[in-house]
């Protein structure tokens, strides 16, 4: 008879243990999503990315882009529609969305960021250390590579849309 209980208890423990691993189970790979700081290499390439299509801008039309929205909107609209970057270059256009990201960074408060998931490994703005995140290094190229002529300051106006309802106010506003 003792025997019999152990064996009761045992296929209790048998049963439970399936559902505690279902309960105990973490949320799917497909479902999660890692965020660090930008490494050095990836700082580095980014600096990269911004002075290779600040030296195109410089080489064609004798300005660079100075962190000035109003200025630095107009330049890259204006590398677009002259063709000197074109759809298929790819590189050169998420260099366009490195200083659109910038611009968006500092109007927003937000910061770069190393954003994995399933789909991969990505560059985004976080908006402090919330769920907030956005994806300028592919605004541009992803709308250009489809012939998506949306121009570049309705798509910073729509990032900063979609942000500002996430946004603390500030104190009198």
């Amino acid at each position: 008879m003792r025997h019999i209980q152990r064996m009761r208890g045992h296929a209790t423990c048998y049963l439970l243990l399936p559902m505690l691993i279902l309960l105990a189970a973490p949320v799917s790979a497909q479902d999660r999503v890692w965020i660090s700081d930008l490494s050095a290499l990836d700082r580095q390439y980014m600096t990269r990315q911004r002075t290779s299509i600040d030296d195109i801008a410089r080489r064609h039309f004798g300005q660079g882009f100075i962190g000035h929205k109003d200025r630095d909107l107009a330049l890259l609209q204006r590398l677009l529609d002259s063709g000197l970057v074109r759809p298929d270059q790819t590189r050169e256009l998420q260099a366009m969305g490195k200083i659109l990201g910038d611009l968006l960074a500092d109007e927003l408060g937000m910061h770069w960021v190393i954003y994995e998931d399933k789909q991969g490994r990505n560059r985004a703005l976080r908006y402090q250390e919330t769920d907030n995140y956005l994806f300028p290094m592919t605004m541009i190229s992803r709308r250009q590579e489809v012939a998506n002529q949306t121009p570049v300051r309705e798509i910073y106006q729509r990032a900063v849309d979609a942000i500002t309802p996430y946004r603390t106010p500030l104190p009198f506003q």
